[in-house]
C-alpha cells in the first residue's frame, strides 16, 4: 500500500498524480526529446518531499550512496542502466575503477559499493575499489555482515592514468563528492573516463544553481501538463557574501528569509493551505545535512544562531547561504516521518526507498544520524504506473510520480553540469 498520509488523500497532490497519469505520453515524449539535446549526470539520487499539498524535491546528490537498499527486484533495471550509460560513454570498457570515500570502519558505506560493484559486473565489466586516501597504504579487504567482502585497494598513477596494481581502467567512477577539494591525482587524465565530471564535485558545485535549473524545467513542464509549477518547485533566495558572525551578515540572513517567507505565505493562501511556513537555511555548496536551520519567522535568526552556533550552519568567515522553500513531508512508516528517495543512472529510474528518522519532526532533514532505510525500500517499480486507478489509491501511480519529479531533477543537473562546464567554451 501507499505509505499513509497523515493528510487526507485529496486535494493537490491527487489532482497532480491525475494529471500526470492522463499526461504520460506527453510527458515521456517531451523527456525522450530533452534527453536527445542533453546529457543526463551518469547517476544520481533525488530526495523528494511530499506535502499533501505538494511534491518536490529538496537535494540531488551527483555522488549517491545507499545503493544497497535497491531491492533485489530493482537489480535488473539498475544493470540495464548501466549498460547503456557504459555504452554511451566507452563502448569498448572492459575495465571500471570505483573511487570511493574513505568510511572503511562504515560497513553499510561499503555494502553500498558492493552493489555498485554488482551492477557493473553484472554489466559486464572487471571492478575493482580503488581508495585516494593516504590512509590506505596496501590492499585491504573489508568482510561485511552478510559475509560479502571487498577488497580496498590503494591508487596509483603512472604516465597520466590511475588504476590499482595489475588493473588499468578505462572508466573511473568516483563514489566520492570531493567535499574537500580536488585531489592533483585526479586531474588531467589521459584517455580516461572520469564520472562524474569533477565539476560536478563540490568544488564548482552550488545548490542555486541546481535549484536555478529546475525553476526553468518546472515552469516548461508545468505549462505541458497545465499545473502551477509552484506544486512540484521549492522557491529558493541565494543570500551571498554573509558573514553570520557579524551584525550585516546576520541582517541579510533575515533579509532573504523574510523575502522568502513572502513569497510562501503568499502561495499558501492562494491555495488555502492552513499549515505554518518555514525556510531551510545551508550552505550553497556541500552535500552535508550538517548544520541545516529551520526558521519560521525571520525574527527568530538571531536567537536560532546563538543556540545552535554560526559555526554550525557554515565553517566561519564570508559564505555563500542558500534559503529553500522547506517542504513538508506527512508521509509516515510504522509512526515515523518518511520521505522517499529517488535512484537514477543515465536518464533511467533504477529504484528508490524510503529515509525514515523516528525522531524528526515533519519539517526537519531526515538526513541525520538515526535515520534507517533498508526495511522501506519501494514495494513496485516506479517505471509502470497502473491506469484508470483512482488517485491515491496506487502504488505503482504514486512511484511513477516520484519517479517524473526525480528525472524532471535530473533534467536539472544535465543543464546545471553544461552550465558550468569549464572546457564548455573550448568546445564552441
Amino acid at each position: 500500500m501507499v505509505p499513509h498520509l497523515v493528510t487526507a488523500l485529496t486535494g493537490p497532490i491527487n489532482e497532480l498524480e491525475q494529471r500526470v497519469l492522463d499526461t504520460m505520453p506527453a510527458i515521456e515524449r517531451w523527456f525522450r526529446l530533452e534527453w536527445m539535446e542533453h546529457t543526463p549526470p551518469f547517476y544520481a539520487s533525488v530526495d523528494v518531499r511530499n506535502a499533501g499539498f505538494k511534491l518536490a524535491p529538496v537535494d540531488t546528490d551527483f555522488y549517491p550512496s545507499g545503493w544497497n537498499n535497491l531491492t533485489p527486484a530493482m537489480l535488473p533495471l539498475a544493470v540495464q542502466a548501466a549498460m547503456v550509460a557504459i555504452e554511451k560513454i566507452c563502448p569498448e570498457a572492459r575495465n571500471l575503477l570505483i573511487i570511493p570515500e574513505h568510511k572503511p570502519n562504515n560497513t553499510f558505506y561499503m555494502s553500498n559499493l558492493a552493489q555498485l560493484r554488482r551492477i557493473f559486473h553484472m554489466a559486464g565489466l572487471n571492478v575493482r575499489i580503488g581508495s585516494i586516501s593516504p590512509e590506505v597504504k596496501k590492499a585491504t579487504e573489508i568482510v561485511l555482515p552478510g559475509g560479502e567482502s571487498i577488497l580496498l585497494e590503494p591508487v596509483v598513477r603512472s604516465k597520466g592514468r590511475i588504476g590499482v596494481k595489475d588493473f588499468d581502467p578505462c572508466t573511473i567512477l568516483l563514489n566520492n563528492d570531493l567535499h574537500a577539494g580536488i585531489p592533483g591525482i585526479l586531474e588531467d587524465l589521459h584517455q580516461q573516463y572520469l564520472l562524474p565530471p569533477l565539476h560536478a564535485s563540490w568544488t564548482t558545485r552550488r545548490k542555486s544553481k541546481h535549484f536555478q535549473c529546475y525553476e526553468e524545467i518546472a515552469k516548461r513542464f508545468g505549462k505541458l501538463i497545465g499545473i502551477d509549477p509552484w506544486l512540484i518547485n521549492p522557491l529558493y533566495e541565494t543570500c551571498a557574501d554573509v558573514d553570520l558572525a557579524t551584525p550585516d551578515g546576520v541582517a541579510k540572513l533575515t533579509a532573504g528569509v523574510d523575502a522568502l517567507l513572502t513569497k510562501i505565505r503568499r502561495k499558501y493562501k492562494e491555495y488555502g493551505i492552513k499549515e505554518r511556513p518555514f525556510v531551510v537555511v545551508k550552505a550553497n555548496n556541500g552535500s552535508s545535512g550538517r548544520g541545516l536551520m529551520t526558521v519560521r519567522e525571520s525574527k527568530d535568526i538571531a536567537a536560532l544562531l546563538k543556540k545552535t552556533g554560526a559555526d554550525s550552519l557554515v565553517q566561519g568567515g564570508v559564505q555563500e547561504l542558500i534559503v529553500q522553500e522547506g517542504v513538508l513531508t506527512h508521509e509516515r512508516m510504522n509512526d515515523a516521518v518518511a520521505e522517499p528517495v529517488v535512484y537514477l543512472m543515465d536518464r533511467y529510474v533504477v529504484g528508490g526507498f524510503y529515509r525514515v528518522h523516528a525522531e524528526r519532526g515533519i519539517d526537519e532533514d531526515l538526513s541525520a544520524p538515526g535515520s534507517s532505510y533498508v526495511p522501506l525500500a519501494f514495494g513496485s517499480s516506479a517505471q509502470l504506473p497502473q491506469l484508470g486507478v483512482r488517485p491515491g489509491a496506487s502504488e505503482p501511480n504514486r512511484f511513477y510520480m516520484y519517479g517524473v519529479v526525480g528525472r524532471l531533477a535530473m533534467l536539472a543537473a544535465s543543464y546545471e553540469l553544461e552550465a558550468t562546464d569549464p572546457e564548455a567554451d573550448l568546445e564552441l
